[in-house]
């Protein structure tokens, strides 16, 4: 592994304190509001997350939480037309995502349009249901379904994930289905359907807004109380927050695809974000596939030559995590034997003494990489904003970077030795094989990578 002070690229001291200044208090609704000044630009950033996602989701009403994004910017009472008409001409950057445990929408605005972030945000939470139609849900139903043909069914390896998720997970984990949903569920999304999700989920006291860049805050303070103050306060809702999956044995799963080579998922189920093993994972991961000198690009890429790409890491969520190993066949070679170069350089690495110098080593610079993403974060408005968010539903305290990486400080050869020999089991996981579909007209063709 190439031993380079990432640190020392990006100009930080090792030394310097790692945090992201903020202020937090709550509206008499519920509404958590943070703080956090940065006059380095002029530009502001408002991030708002609620606290709901696809595991939140009942039996039957699957993709609600994304197709709920989708309705968010089709207008509300008093701004009843497209949501990005206003932002647009001034240069905004404005999204929202969804994904299994939260979901969230931002803009980022030069300073002086912090009141117009604000009072669009304010009136999607607070008067969206007025101006909702039959037939903007009926568009936005056919849009989303249409992005789950076009993201997930005609894009090659893109049901891979609904694929993992269905074998990971038993049927009634909240994470069994992904994000996106099914395409009956969206369909039969009924208007009754959308309001009780809205009056459950979309309320000031469960959600969490950061505004963070360059503003005044005591002006900031005004203008949340003014526009977001008035919103009443809903029925206290219960995201879920603890659910568990185990697997007795190993799943292989072969699935052929319009794809251009084969390739290979292996997925484990793993310790939960921020959960004991969760930093240890992500350590793993540079090591065995972070870089040309990396344990398993070496051997399978360079090596071996049996691979044409391989990455490891540690996908993390709130209930439960998985971690992956994918993997692409070289031409002439096969994802079985992807899976045996792998299993055999895995069980290779277990043997190895928690004392050995090469592996500490390893670890140090893996510490120095991870801890240099951390301050490398804080140069962006956008991402600090995200972060303090992130912290403050997940975790319950906006300040909790210095924790966070104190985590990946606190990984020994030991403790990663141990987790790779708990999760990574052979006996316990699932082997997604997808290769490529034979040729018209040939139906002995053999794929590229076979």
């Amino acid at each position: 592994m190439l031993a380079i002070n990432f640190l020392g690229l990006l100009g930080i001291a090792q030394a310097s304190s790692l945090s992201i200044p903020f202020e937090k208090y709550e509206l008499e609704n519920g509404l958590d509001v943070i703080l956090s000044e940065d006059h380095s630009v002029p530009f502001v950033q408002v991030n708002i997350w609620y606290n709901v996602g696809a595991k939140d989701e009942n039996e039957g009403k699957t993709g609600f939480a994304h197709l709920f994004e989708h309705l968010m910017f089709q207008g509300s009472e008093h701004h009843d037309t497209e949501y990005f008409a206003p932002l647009q001409p001034i240069g905004a950057r404005v999204n929202g995502t969804t994904n299994m445990d939260r979901t969230n929408y931002f803009e980022g605005v030069p300073s002086e349009y912090l009141p117009l972030a604000l009072w669009l945000e304010s009136d999607r939470m607070g008067w969206l249901l007025p101006a909702l139609t039959e037939d903007k849900l009926s568009n936005q139903k056919l849009v989303v379904r249409n992005e789950r043909r076009q993201s997930y069914e005609i894009r090659p390896y893109g049901e891979v994930w609904p694929w993992l998720y269905e074998n990971l997970y038993p049927s009634d984990h909240p994470y069994h289905v992904p994000t996106i949903g099914k395409h009956e569920d969206i369909e039969n999304a009924s208007m009754e359907d959308v309001v009780d999700f809205f009056k459950t989920w979309y309320v000031p006291n469960n959600a969490s807004l950061v505004i963070c860049g360059d503003f005044d805050p005591e002006t900031a303070k005004s203008l949340v109380e003014q526009y977001f103050g008035e919103i009443k306060r809903g029925p206290d809702p219960s995201p879920r927050v603890e659910a568990s999956a185990t697997l007795e044995d190993e799943k292989i799963v072969r699935k052929t695809d319009k794809v251009p080579h084969s390739k290979v998922w292996i997925a484990w189920l793993s310790p939960k974000l921020y959960g004991q093993g969760d930093a240890d994972l992500d350590i793993l991961s540079t090591l065995l596939s972070d870089g040309k000198e990396s344990l398993l690009y070496s051997k399978l890429v360079d090596e071996l030559q049996i691979a044409k790409d391989i990455r490891a890491y540690q996908s993390s969520s709130r209930l439960q995590s998985q971690y992956i190993i994918e993997a692409t066949a070289a031409k002439g070679h096969t994802t079985d034997g992807l899976v045996t170069a792998i299993d055999e350089a895995l069980a290779s690495f277990k043997q190895t003494s928690s004392e050995d110098e090469a592996l500490l080593n390893q670890i140090s610079i893996a510490k120095d990489n991870w801890e240099a993403r951390f301050y490398s974060g804080l140069q962006s408005i956008a991402r600090k904003a995200n972060q303090l968010n992130s912290y403050n539903i997940l975790v319950g305290d906006p300040g909790y970077i210095e924790q966070d990486l104190q985590r990946y400080m606190d990984v020994t050869a030991q403790t990663l030795l141990q987790t790779t020999q708990t999760v990574l089991d052979p006996n316990r996981r699932v082997v997604l094989h997808v290769t490529p579909e034979p040729e018209e007209n040939d139906a002995s063709s053999t794929p590229e990578s076979e």
